[in-house]
C-alpha cells in the first residue's frame, strides 16, 4: 500500500496573520432542549465523550470535557427517553417531557463489579480480529448513509487558545460491503471560524482536510488505515481485560507494530463486541519512535529555518449499533507538536484538537454529494470560514457544547475581532 493510503492528516504550517469577519444572523425554531451534567456515580467525577441518543434514532451528540451537554430535539421526533452510554460504565435512561429539560444530573454507574463476575475464555486475539473484519459486511450498513455531524477544529499555542473554527456538514457513505473511502464525501453545510489578531501569533498552523476526518478515520471503511488481512502479520495483538459499552461486553485488543516499514505504523487499543463481533471503538497512537517516518507523515510544508518536532498524533473512533447494524458516531484527533526556530533557545507548543459527532441520518432519499460540492483533503478549513461568532448561529442543530475554557477563549478573541 502506498505511504499516502495510510495517514491522511496534514499540518500546513506559513508565516501569515489575516482574519475577516463576517456577520450572519440566525433563525428560531420550535425544537425542546435538554441540557445537563454527566458524572460518575462513585466519584461525581464529570465525564467526558459520553454518548447521548434518542434509542431507535440517529439524533444525538456527546458530552463535552466538563461532563456538560445539549441537545436540541424538534418536537415531532420526541421519544420517550434519551440513553446515556459510557465505556466502562451501565447506560442510564432520563425520561423527555414536552418541555425543556435544564440542569439534568445524569450518574452514571462503573461496571467493574459486574465485570469481575464474567468468564473470559481463552481466545487468541488475531482470530477475533480476523473473524470480526469477515464479519463487517454483516455488523455495518450495506446501504448508502447521509449522516449530519458536528465539527470542531481547536488550535492552541502553548496554553491559549489562537483559533477556533465549526461546522454542521453532511457525511455520503457508501456501503460498507466495499472497505473503500474513495466515494465517501463531506459537505460543508454551515461554518464560523475566530482567530487571533496578536502580532505574535505570526506562524499560522493550519490543518489540511480537517472535516475529512470521518471519511479517512473510518476505521472499518478505509481497509488502509489498519484493519485488514493482509497487515495483520505487521502487528502483535495481546487480549486486555474486557470492558463494557452500551451494557456489553467487548474484547478489548491492544495492538503494536513489529515490522519496520517506510512509513510510521499505528499503535493502540481497538474494541470489539462478544456477541455481534462487531467493531465499536479504537484508540490509535501514531509511533513516535522515528522522528524523521513520523515528519513525513503528518507535515505538508513549513517556513524555511523552522524546526518541526512532533510530541503526538491519537485518534479515538466509536461506533454505535441501532437496530443491529453498526454505524460511525464519534472521531476525535489530537496532534501535538513543537516549534522553533534555528538559533533560537526555546521552542513553542502547539496543539490541534479536532473532533466529530454525528447528530442525525437524514431518512429521506439520499443522493451522492458531488465532487465539487466536497470539501477536499487538502484544502484548509480555516481558508473557507468567515462566518461571524453569533450566539445563535447554530440555530436547532446539535452540536458539542463548549467547554467553559473554550467559552472563555471565544470571548477574548471577539474581542481582538470586533
Amino acid at each position: 500500500m502506498k505511504t499516502n493510503d495510510k495517514l491522511w492528516i496534514r499540518l500546513f504550517l506559513i508565516l501569515t496573520l489575516v482574519a475577516f469577519i463576517i456577520p450572519i444572523y440566525a433563525q428560531n425554531e420550535n425544537i425542546i432542549t435538554v441540557s445537563g451534567y454527566v458524572k460518575d456515580k462513585n466519584t461525581k467525577r464529570a465525564l467526558s465523550n459520553v454518548n447521548i441518543t434518542m434509542p431507535q434514532t440517529h439524533i444525538g451528540t456527546v458530552t463535552n470535557a466538563d461532563g456538560y451537554f445539549m441537545l436540541k430535539i424538534k418536537s415531532p421526533d420526541i421519544n420517550k427517553s434519551l440513553e446515556f452510554s459510557h465505556i466502562g460504565y451501565l447506560n442510564n435512561k432520563v425520561p423527555l417531557a414536552s418541555k425543556n429539560l435544564t440542569n439534568v444530573m445524569v450518574l452514571l454507574l462503573p461496571t467493574s463489579n459486574v465485570l469481575t463476575e464474567i468468564v473470559v475464555f481463552n481466545v487468541h486475539p488475531r482470530k477475533v480480529l480476523e473473524q470480526a473484519i469477515r464479519k463487517i459486511s454483516e455488523n455495518y450498513s450495506a446501504n448508502e448513509n447521509l449522516l449530519t455531524s458536528f465539527y470542531r477544529e481547536t488550535m492552541q499555542k502553548r496554553n491559549r487558545y489562537i483559533g477556533i473554527s465549526e461546522a454542521v456538514m453532511d457525511i455520503y457513505k457508501t456501503s460498507y460491503n466495499n472497505r473503500s473511502a474513495n466515494k465517501d464525501r463531506v459537505q460543508i453545510l454551515k461554518s464560523r471560524r475566530l482567530l487571533s489578531q496578536k502580532q505574535s501569533d505570526t506562524l499560522a498552523v493550519k490543518l489540511a482536510g480537517g472535516p475529512t476526518l470521518p471519511v479517512y478515520m473510518d476505521l472499518v471503511k478505509n481497509e488502509n488505515l489498519f484493519l485488514n488481512l493482509d497487515d495483520l502479520d505487521s502487528y502483535q495483538f495481546i487480549m486486555e481485560n474486557p470492558v463494557c459499552v452500551d451494557d456489553d461486553v467487548q474484547y478489548v485488543i491492544s495492538f503494536r507494530p513489529i515490522v519496520n516499514k517506510e512509513y510510521a505504523m499505528l499503535h493502540g487499543k481497538v474494541y470489539v463486541d462478544r456477541e455481534s463481533l462487531s467493531f465499536t471503538r479504537a484508540e490509535m497512537y501514531l509511533d513516535m519512535r522515528d522522528k524523521d517516518k513520523a515528519i513525513n507523515s503528518i507535515l505538508f510544508k513549513k517556513p524555511i529555518g523552522l524546526r518541526f518536532n512532533p510530541q503526538e498524533v491519537s485518534y479515538l473512533i466509536t461506533y454505535k449499533t441501532i437496530d443491529n447494524i453498526t454505524y460511525l458516531n464519534y472521531i476525535c484527533n489530537r496532534i501535538r507538536f513543537k516549534c522553533d526556530w534555528k538559533k533560537k533557545l526555546f521552542s513553542t507548543g502547539y496543539t490541534i484538537d479536532s473532533e466529530m459527532v454525528v447528530t442525525d441520518k437524514s431518512q429521506n432519499d439520499i443522493s451522492p454529494i458531488h465532487w465539487r460540492d466536497a470539501f477536499g483533503n487538502k484544502q484548509v478549513f480555516y481558508d473557507k470560514v468567515d462566518d461571524y461568532w453569533n450566539k445563535d448561529f447554530w440555530e436547532a442543530y446539535n452540536i458539542i457544547e463548549p467547554t467553559e475554557s473554550l467559552e472563555n477563549a471565544v470571548t477574548k478573541l471577539k474581542k481582538q475581532s470586533d
